[in-house]
């Protein structure tokens, strides 16, 4: 079975958690909602590459956000390809900057409560790493 390793972080902001929704323009789960996410490139750090992924999707630089919280790393099968699954690297993070710039991947996003997350249609097992950082 092939393997990805990918990094998923949430952003938080009184009591409220960032959900994004990914654009047209990304390789998979096109309209789907989803943390912060990106590959892990080789032998890169997760914590690297999450904080990374923060200021190139979401234009908040490393110095707006305090890690709050990781969890044990998560394998979850992919439904769009056979034999493929991602490994996930979760983190929280907390911001008290709200502003949000998003790039090309991403063509929305919403602050939500994270119960709320069961009414959106997600990238698999959002809700369960979310969960387990909370």
């Amino acid at each position: 079975m092939r393997s990805t390793k990918i990094v998923t972080s949430f952003i938080t902001n009184k009591d409220k958690v960032l959900l994004l929704k990914r654009s047209n323009k990304v390789k998979t789960m096109k309209g789907m909602w989803a943390g912060v996410s990106g590959i892990i490139e080789k032998n890169e750090d997760p914590l690297c590459r999450a904080k990374i992924e923060i200021f190139e999707e979401i234009g908040i630089v490393e110095e707006k956000i305090t890690l709050l919280k990781t969890s044990e790393k998560l394998r979850v099968s992919s439904p769009q390809y056979q034999n493929h699954e991602w490994e996930i690297f979760p983190f929280l993070f907390g911001t008290e900057d709200p502003t949000i710039k998003l790039n090309w991947e991403n063509s929305e996003y919403r602050w939500i409560d994270a119960n709320e997350i069961t009414n959106y249609e997600t990238v698999p097992s959002l809700q369960k790493v979310l969960f387990n950082l909370l």
